[in-house]
């Protein structure tokens, strides 16, 4: 099924390299005796902001200062409150701050400030070399103004891994025959957790249907995104400034068949906020997430009267069987409000120096985000920041790092053009198919402790009438989240 609707313009890379001058030839309006006192808002928390804060003090006692540019970084909580902050900015209602120079912000909701007209272009600050040591695809997603010219400079970025409690996953691989090779595709993931919930219910041969979960995910909508990329789809295909939704249904029964049924028979779980959470609890033994949650994973699993140590292995994510090796690209960049020359060009100034390989590797080693220059994305040039910045970095954040860089030549980092309502049309991803599962997982885990068998009660689920009826809804609803028209 297609649908057709008025987005953005994606002229992308060519026409922001095009559009680019040679800014860092001219001459610099900032005056070291009189310096530009710059406002970032963020969203980051805990110890990525103080790993944030601590690169912001270094780059005001340096070049900052050389320069004639001062920094001060806010945090605005979490995404919504940050994105809440700015509205309510721009709007102009009583009681908000000012607009800040700078802050962070996801495609959809810097598109949304860009059709307010508050963006800088940045194209104007960078030239053609620079923006070349960017990743392509990463400054590619920045070119969100209708002529295609840069509005979201590339700070941090992050993709989805696979991570495993390895201590509770080598008795059970070892009972039966299970292989972290059968990780590798979505197929062979639900066919292990199948596995896994069969082998926890014979633990306990006088309790029926006791199996236990073996694997969640994190943000449903890259399921649904990256899967129908993999599998040759563009779910949210923006050309020419037309949107058009593509759900074919043989693609979407594959998506279903390997989310939708796990769930609601038990293979799959979710439980707490995050996945992290679940394994903390031993719900699950293996999940799907973001770079950035490595350091969430625990060392421990924490039973209602006891706990053990546990170690852990990470894992590329898992790609449909015979599809394309595409993973996700996401994380939050920076845009520069519209202002003057002298504020914008001291913005772009920070936001260089904040993203020069070794400032971005030392804000990655804590945060978990990948560095945005290509050059910065190695084991190699990781290992050297280590050792000449003498960094402490916890192992699950290294390896989740070294991880993608092992496997960064083999994938293709995907993320969909931004269009009016995305965020809206983001959501039916996010959270349709969802909560349908766990609205169905509750009536059939109800018939479970009423003695009926697992494949009884999940069979009203799972047949082919069942499917129909959820895509007609999910279509209809992405549809009008999307606008309506088509």
């Amino acid at each position: 099924m297609k649908y057709r609707k008025k987005g953005m313009a994606g002229i992308g890379l060519a026409a922001a390299l095009a559009a680019a001058l040679t800014g860092c030839g001219e001459k610099s309006p900032l005056d070291p005796g009189d310096p530009v006192s710059l406002t970032v808002w963020h969203y980051y928390n805990g110890s990525q902001q103080a790993a944030f804060d601590t690169l912001v003090e270094e780059f005001n006692d340096t070049v900052g200062k050389e320069m004639g540019i001062y920094v001060q970084s806010f945090s605005q909580g979490s995404v919504s409150d940050l994105e809440s902050a700015v509205r309510d900015s721009i709007s102009g209602k009583v009681g908000a701050d000012e607009m800040p120079d700078i802050f962070s912000s996801y495609a959809d909701t810097a598109y949304e400030v860009e059709q307010a007209g508050a963006l800088a272009n940045l194209s104007e600050y960078l030239d053609r070399e620079e923006l070349d040591k960017y990743v392509d695809s990463y400054i590619e997603e920045g070119c969100i103004a209708a002529d295609g010219t840069l509005r979201i400079f590339p700070t941090a970025k992050s993709t989805e891994i696979l991570m495993l409690n390895k201590t509770d996953w080598e008795p059970f691989a070892a009972a039966t025959g299970a292989s972290l090779e059968d990780l590798k595709t979505m197929e062979g993931v639900t066919a292990t957790a199948r596995a896994y919930y069969e082998w926890t219910d014979s633990q306990t041969p006088d309790v029926a249907e006791d199996g236990k979960a073996f694997y969640g995910r994190d943000a449903v909508a890259n399921y649904f995104i990256i899967g129908m990329r993999q599998l040759g789809v563009e779910i949210f295909q923006v050309e020419n400034g037309e949107l058009t939704l593509n759900t074919p249904k043989e693609e979407m029964r594959r998506l279903w068949e390997n989310y939708y049924v796990p769930m609601v028979k038990g293979y799959f779980g979710a439980y707490g906020s995050f996945r992290s959470d679940d394994v903390k609890t031993g719900d699950l033994l293996a999940y799907t997430g973001s770079t950035a949650s490595a350091m969430y994973f625990p060392s421990q699993v924490e039973l209602e009267t006891t706990g053990y140590d546990i170690d852990y292995i990470v894992m590329k994510a898992p790609v449909f069987e015979g599809g394309e090796s595409y993973a996700v690209q996401q994380g939050a960049g920076m845009v520069v409000s519209k202002s003057d020359e002298k504020r914008e060009y001291a913005a772009v100034e920070f936001l260089k120096w904040f993203t020069e390989a070794e400032n971005n590797l030392q804000f990655g080693c804590v945060s978990g985000y990948l560095p945005v220059r290509k050059e910065a994305n190695s084991r190699e040039k990781l290992d050297q920041v280590i050792g000449e910045k003498e960094l402490t970095v916890a192992p699950k954040t290294y390896d989740c790092l070294t991880t993608v860089f092992g496997e960064i030549e083999g994938l293709t980092l995907y993320t969909n053009k931004s269009f009016e309502n995305g965020s809206a049309a983001r959501k039916v991803l996010e959270y349709h198919l969802a909560d349908k599962a766990a609205e169905d997982r509750e009536s059939v885990a109800a018939a479970l402790e009423q003695g009926v068998g697992l494949e009884e009660a999940s069979a009203p689920y799972v047949t082919e009438e069942a499917f129909e009826e959820w895509y007609d809804s999910f279509c209809d609803a992405l549809k009008s989240a999307a606008g309506g028209q088509g």
